[in-house]
């Protein structure tokens, strides 16, 4: 999650606007209304168990297209001592974008994030969930309506020009309205039980 979140704050900033109005758009704006957009995917995969070292904490997993990663299973994830080759593991993972545009002065400017994390109690099935929600507010301060673009000023003054690939979504859009991007991800793993062969 710190690896998405290190990042996000910049992919937003600079890619939502325009990614948001790529795909269907879940909240259409009535007409005189400021446009809300969110798209949203959700992944499911299952990976086998190819290799653990209990003591140094080291799993290796092999994915349904032969690839295989490693990594050291950290001490936040507890009943580690469960897991054996050939265990399945199911991983969901989840993400949203949201973007709304709102009148000036109606959202608080800059940065918030939010994370939660669960995990199983000891003795349980080994599982965890670990959800991440980073909101970005910006300001508009320049719309080209040819290309179509805007630009976003954020709380630190930086700027940023991003193509709009839906031209509809500006048409209600101001220069000095706010642009709220909310980005959310959620991993959900859990063991399943390998099947008997």
């Amino acid at each position: 999650m710190k690896r998405v979140l290190s990042g996000v704050v910049a992919v937003v900033f600079a890619l939502s606007f325009a990614a948001a109005a790529m795909g269907a758009e879940k909240k259409a704006a009535k007409e005189g209304e400021k446009p809300a957009i969110e798209e949203s995917t959700l992944v499911t995969v299952t990976a086998t168990v190819e290799a653990i070292d209990q003591k140094t904490r080291m799993v290796t997993l092999k994915g349904p297209q032969g690839n295989t990663v490693t990594f050291k299973a950290g001490e936040q994830i507890k009943n580690l001592s469960q897991v054996k080759v050939g265990d399945s593991v199911l991983a969901k993972y989840y993400e949203s974008v949201a973007v709304e545009v709102k009148k000036p002065g109606e959202a608080k400017p800059g940065v918030t994030t939010q994370e939660a994390v669960t995990r199983a109690k000891p003795g349980e099935t080994p599982k965890g969930l670990a959800v991440s929600q980073v909101t970005v507010t910006t300001t508009i301060t320049a719309i080209d309506k040819k290309k179509p673009s805007v630009t976003l000023k954020g709380a630190d003054g930086k700027t940023t020009t991003v193509k709009v690939r839906n031209p509809k979504n500006l048409e209600n859009v101001k220069v000095g309205d706010q642009v709220v991007i909310t980005y959310t991800e959620a991993l959900a793993l859990s063991l399943e039980k390998a099947p008997k062969k």
